[in-house]
């Protein structure tokens, strides 16, 4: 199964929380943990880590807290997902450069894998923290909605 942390999740529901503020509008940790009902160390753990990959950024002082470091047009859900997990991959070696797979000299299914990484990445990367924060409504999504997505 393919599976998001809560923690990942928690953070993409911080970033889309900060979206719906005009550019600029500082947050305090306090704030956000009592907007979205998420406990305040888990609040400033996700932030320390969305601040550490320059989604956020820090303000300190009376009036500091967070706010979003760029449009959230330009923020992309795969910018999101690896500051909060890591590297994107379903496999080690569909992202690694350096991997050690004792099956690798023989491995049928390398490539098709790097490809679906590839597709699934691309996907991930034409979304953006605006669309997460204000998703289309749909009605009845079918194979052929879902399919368009992708490609």
């Amino acid at each position: 199964m393919i599976r998001l942390s809560r923690l990942t999740d928690y953070g993409v529901i911080l970033m889309a929380y900060f979206a719906k503020f005009k550019p600029g509008h500082v947050l305090t940790a306090r704030e956000i943990a009592e907007i979205v009902r998420i406990p305040l160390p888990t609040v400033s753990k996700l932030l320390k880590k969305l601040s550490g990959a320059n989604l956020i950024v820090s303000h300190r002082g009376v009036n500091g807290g967070y706010c979003l470091m760029r449009n959230p047009l330009d923020i992309s859900v795969v910018e999101m997902l690896e500051a909060l997990e890591g590297p994107l991959g379903l496999t080690d070696c569909s992202y690694a450069t350096e991997h050690n797979c004792e099956l690798e000299s023989t491995c049928m299914t390398k490539n098709p894998w790097k490809k679906i990484n590839q597709v699934i990445r691309e996907a991930l990367s034409a979304l953006s923290l605006a669309d997460m924060a204000n998703p289309p409504s749909i009605k009845n999504p079918t194979k052929d909605a879902m399919l368009h997505v992708v490609n």
